[in-house]
């Protein structure tokens, strides 16, 4: 029996007497035979007061004026020949149910002689079954280890944990696997990725349990850093395994850390305190390197808008600022840590003074010319102090490079709906650098990808294999503002608009009679290069939203992709095709018959499957980013990485992921040439 919340309907039954038998000629509820659409709506209507129904404003203010006229309608069509009683009992969050003891005869059958299916609500669903956990425990027991000591598992048990070490980080262990994993722990212990797996297999909640495993965990071989990375995601809480993990990240060496250092600020939030060991370990390292300083305080900085956790950043920013603040000057001439720190304070004073130039530029009338004079006069006259800087600034974007002011003469302003600047600074050696500053677009997602297509082209050179990418640089100064590396390059837009074809703009730079189609060797080498390179990481980090002005092309004959607004198989256009090839890339090539192509699906092969043999660090890097404010990520975390999951094919070998992938090319490309099929039409609409 249940429990009766909300508005109860009852019908009276007016110079009758009640009939108590069962069934009953005189019944409370409306009989199923005159229920209409009034019934059915009221029915709703207690469902929603109930909170079973999620309320939408401005929707309900439109359904109950409806309600209200059909209601009307009703009762003038059949009018009101009965009476009703409302009894409103309370509403309680969860069903209170009572069963009395022994059967109860008055009930019907559960299962009646129809078809009719049965809902049986049972109140233990989700809940730990006694004599399984108590099972469990006694398997568990501390006196068990000395048994499990030297237990060897069969050849098929073997098979089963080898098939387990091999899934990916996203992946739950369901009951038996981790019990098979527990059962067979000391015999793990000199398997390095099997640590992750096993500390996956532990109830926390043991004190007994928790306490063994982490004795375990330091006699463990030494995993490697990808592994740490896992340790560090929201699924670990325990404080000894995340520092741990922490202690594993030691042995990375700077460059490395570098790589990693946006997620493991964003690990920040999934630690128990404000002080936590990971903050330590980022803050100390920031200290032998002004480059990782600069960058972490940068990327603690932007976190420190968000409400939830802006506390637990100020505690790191302010940790950051008093240790380098403390250091002491260098023998070798190096400035001390104020100067170190006031060089860094200083980026932001840079950032600060060129959203404001930007809001005076925005405010002129006019056409981008007028704007780009604006521009030239402020840094010639008010602004004159970005000329030349009292003193150099660390760049924010390599803090390596100090910049000394602002070239106006070669300063501009792109003709955009933001009008980003584009500058020219001044570096102490002498050189210049050019930047683009945005302000009004989160470009964190921007940051976020181009970090992935440095680290990807990080890992196909470990291989040998140098695919000519462009990872230019991209740091997010706040939540709607940053910098970008200018690199000197055309869209495609712009070279087919005036050449007509990729071949006859490189032959202006790379001319050769002799050389494949006009252009040098080395020239055309690099383009099919750099075109495999983008359209693999392109497809595994699912882009989104291509077209020919978002994909440029160097004077090299590098092409790389920008603009990063759509990632993870999100796209504005309908039916995007899996890879993002355009006719014109295929053309300069010499067609989808010609030698230069089938190269180019060798290196797209290649590449697929070196960097699927990474796919545990970039799942874990993208795991780490499940609590950031990237909207792509933010939207559905679990969702996003299990899709970039996906891409990696890992359920296949080598050997059928080059098939898999060639497949993958032919379907896109066949989509650009003369069309039979009706997808195949979609996907080439899609370049339109």
């Amino acid at each position: 029996m249940q429990l009766k919340t909300g508005k109860q309907k009852l019908r009276l039954w007016l110079g009758k007497q009640a009939d108590g038998s069962f069934p009953t000629t005189t019944p409370g509820k409306v009989p199923r035979h005159e229920r209409g659409e009034l019934e059915r709506l009221e029915k709703l209507t207690n469902k929603y007061e109930r909170g079973q129904i999620q309320p939408v404003d401005w929707l309900d203010r439109l359904t109950f004026k409806a309600m209200e006229r059909i209601k009307e309608r009703e009762v003038l069509k059949n009018g009101s020949s009965h009476l009703y009683l409302i009894v409103d009992f309370c509403s309680l969050e969860h069903r209170v149910v009572f069963q009395e003891a022994g059967a109860n005869f008055l009930l019907p059958s559960a299962i009646a002689s129809s078809n009719e299916l049965v809902i049986v609500w049972d109140p233990e669903v989700g809940k730990i079954n006694p004599s399984e956990h108590k099972q469990l425990k006694l398997a568990r027991s501390l006196t068990r280890g000395i048994i499990d000591r030297d237990l060897k598992p069969s050849s098929n048990e073997r098979k089963s944990i080898q098939r387990i070490l091999k899934y990916p980080p996203t992946r739950a262990l369901s009951g038996d696997e981790r019990q098979l994993l527990w059962k067979f722990r000391f015999s793990l212990m000199s398997e390095k990725r099997a640590l992750t797996k096993f500390l996956r297999c532990v109830e926390w909640s043991d004190v007994q349990e928790a306490k063994q495993a982490i004795e375990l965990m330091g006699k463990w071989e030494m995993i490697d850093v990808c592994d740490a990375l896992e340790l560090l995601s929201p699924l670990f809480e325990s404080e000894e395994v995340r520092a741990y993990a922490v202690s594993v990240l030691e042995r990375a060496d700077d460059e490395e850390l570098q790589c990693y250092l946006l997620q493991l600020v964003q690990a920040l939030r999934f630690e128990r305190t404000d002080k936590s060991r990971l903050s330590q370990f980022l803050v100390q390292r920031s200290l032998r390197n002004i480059e990782l300083a600069s960058f972490l305080r940068w990327f603690v900085a932007v976190e420190l808008h968000d409400p939830a956790y802006a506390k637990r950043f100020y505690c790191t920013y302010e940790f950051l600022e008093e240790n380098v603040m403390k250091l002491a000057a260098g023998v070798n001439g190096e400035e001390d840590g104020f100067k170190k720190w006031q060089s860094l304070v200083r980026q932001t004073e840079l950032t600060a003074q060129l959203c404001s130039i930007m809001r005076d530029v925005r405010n002129v009338r006019g056409n981008t010319q007028k704007k780009i004079e604006k521009l030239r006069q402020l840094l010639s006259g008010l602004l004159s102090e970005l000329t030349y800087f009292d003193e150099p600034i660390r760049s924010p974007l390599a803090p390596s490079v100090l910049i000394t002011g602002i070239v106006p003469s070669e300063s501009s302003i792109f003709k955009s709906a933001l009008h980003p600047l584009r500058l020219t600074f001044r570096t102490a050696n002498g050189g210049q650098c050019k930047v683009m500053f945005k302000k009004g677009d989160d470009i964190r997602q921007d940051q976020l990808v181009v970090q992935m297509v440095s680290l990807m082209d990080r890992l196909l050179k470990l291989e040998n294999l140098d695919l000519h990418l462009t990872p230019y640089k991209v740091l997010a100064t706040g939540q709607d503002e940053g910098m970008l590396e200018f690199i000197p390059s055309r869209s495609l837009a712009q070279i087919l608009s005036e050449h007509r074809s990729i071949i006859s703009y490189l032959q202006k730079f790379h001319n050769d009679e002799h050389g494949p189609f006009g252009i040098t060797a080395t020239c055309l080498e690099t383009f099919i290069k750099s075109c495999a390179g983008y359209s693999v990481i392109t497809y595994i980090l699912g882009i989104g939203d291509r077209h020919l002005d978002n994909l440029l092309l160097r004077d090299d004959g590098r092409l790389f992709h920008v603009d990063f607004g759509f990632i993870l198989g999100r796209d504005p256009k309908p039916f995007p095709p899996p890879m993002k090839l355009c006719k014109e890339m295929v053309e300069a090539m010499g067609g989808a018959e010609s030698q230069y192509y089938t190269r180019f699906k060798s290196y797209c092969c290649e590449a697929y499957n070196i960097l699927r043999k990474s796919s545990n660090l970039i799942l874990n890097l993208f795991h780490l980013m499940a609590g950031s404010n990237i909207p792509d990520i933010a939207s559905d975390p679990e969702k996003g990485i299990l899709k970039l999951q996906e891409k990696f094919r890992l359920d296949l070998d080598d050997e059928a992921c080059i098939h898999f992938f060639q497949d993958l090319i032919n379907e896109s490309v066949s989509a650009l040439f003369p069309q039979m099929v009706e997808t195949i039409h979609r996907w080439a609409q899609y370049w339109r």
